[in-house]
Parts: structure tokens; C-alpha cells; sequence
């Protein structure tokens, strides 16, 4: 399954949650281009003169469909790497959504060792 259309599954998972935040993180754990674990990353209080209270108004039905649709042309932007993370910063401002994005891949390195002696012993015979 394309990667945009599991972004599609997750926002649909965590549809009811999001929609009553107004500020987080969206993340996505990526292994061979396949979505593993995945949730948001939020306060869900905040204390103001020493009280605490439960953030403002969450996410609209808008919002909600063009931060979707923002992480999915974000992957426009993903080159050449099959596993790492995604976060996907939101928050309102003012009944304005500010989105972000960022990226972080993960290589490993016993397997560039293995491909790296796996061409030697093939150079040797």
C-alpha cells in the first residue's frame, strides 16, 4: 500500500482525538515504507496563573481535512530513505491551523556492512 494512502488510514484512525486538540504532534514510525506505530504527541492541559486549565477548542472538520491533506503531499518530499519518522506539527493560532513537517531517516549499519562484504566476497571468486 502507497505510503500517502496509510497516512490517509492514520488520520482516519485518530480523527475523534485530534479534532478536540488545538495543538500536538502527529508521528509516524516508517520500516521499509510501511507505517508501524503511529499516534499524537499533545498537552491536553495547560496551567495559566497557577491554574490548571484544559486547552481551548480543537480542530475543525476543516482543519482537520487540510492537515491531512498537507502530510500527504509532505511524502513529495521524502527521497531515497525506507525507514525512520515523520512528525507532523499542528497547532491553532487565532482559528488559523500552522502545520509542519519533519523528517527523520534511519539507516542501519550492519547492513551496509553486509552489502559492503557480500560485494567483496563476490570481487574475491
Amino acid at each position: 500500500m502507497p505510503l500517502s494512502k496509510q497516512i490517509e488510514l492514520v488520520f482516519r484512525e485518530i480523527r475523534e482525538e485530534i479534532l478536540s486538540l488545538s495543538s500536538g504532534i502527529v508521528f509516524v514510525q516508517i520500516r521499509n515504507n510501511t507505517i508501524g506505530k503511529f499516534g499524537i504527541k499533545h498537552f491536553p492541559i495547560e496551567s495559566k496563573s497557577g491554574m490548571l486549565q484544559p486547552v481551548g477548542r480543537g480542530l475543525s472538520e476543516s482543519h482537520l481535512k487540510m492537515f491531512k491533506d498537507m502530510a500527504v503531499e509532505s511524502l513529495r518530499h521524502k527521497k531515497h530513505w525506507t525507514h525512520g519518522e515523520i512528525l507532523f506539527e499542528f497547532a491553532l493560532i487565532k482559528g488559523t491551523l500552522h502545520a509542519s513537517v519533519q523528517f527523520e531517516s534511519n539507516y542501519n549499519m550492519a547492513n551496509l556492512v553486509m552489502k559492503r562484504d557480500s560485494r567483496n566476497i563476490k570481487e574475491i571468486y
